[in-house]
């Protein structure tokens, strides 16, 4: 009987030990994952950048570096409907935001040929 015990305490010790070893693994994987670089050529700093954030009236965007005229720009809805495209578009954009209702924006830069160069997202707030 005592040699049981002893046992199923052994197995809930390498039970718990077990547990805790998945969870360090787990973290550091996670944290590998994050800060490996992007495989795809992504961008480490953004091309054009939104401000203010979160926008109430207005919203800015700004090209950091790397501006192109032939660029495009697409904002898009939480649901995903585009509701506004700017063709041709300056180095610096001032977009009133009457017509826009509170919520999360994804806007997305794409070349001439209509390829996604960068997205990003900002909040409307009213």
């Amino acid at each position: 009987m005592l040699q049981n015990q002893n046992i199923l305490h052994i197995f809930t010790q390498l039970k718990k030990t077990i547990y805790i070893l998945i969870l360090i693994i787990g973290i550091n994987f996670t944290t590998i994952a994050q800060t490996k670089p992007s495989s795809q050529g992504e961008p480490i700093a953004k091309l054009i950048r939104p401000y203010p954030i979160p926008a109430t009236t207005v919203i800015n965007f700004e090209f950091q570096y790397g501006y192109d005229k032939s660029f495009s720009l697409q904002i898009y809805n939480f649901m995903g409907k585009k509701v506004v495209e700017l063709n041709k578009i300056p180095s610096r954009i001032n977009m009133p935001l009457e017509e826009f209702y509170r919520g999360i924006y994804v806007y997305q830069l794409r070349d001439k040929d209509g390829k996604i160069i960068e997205s990003g997202k900002f909040q409307v707030v009213k």
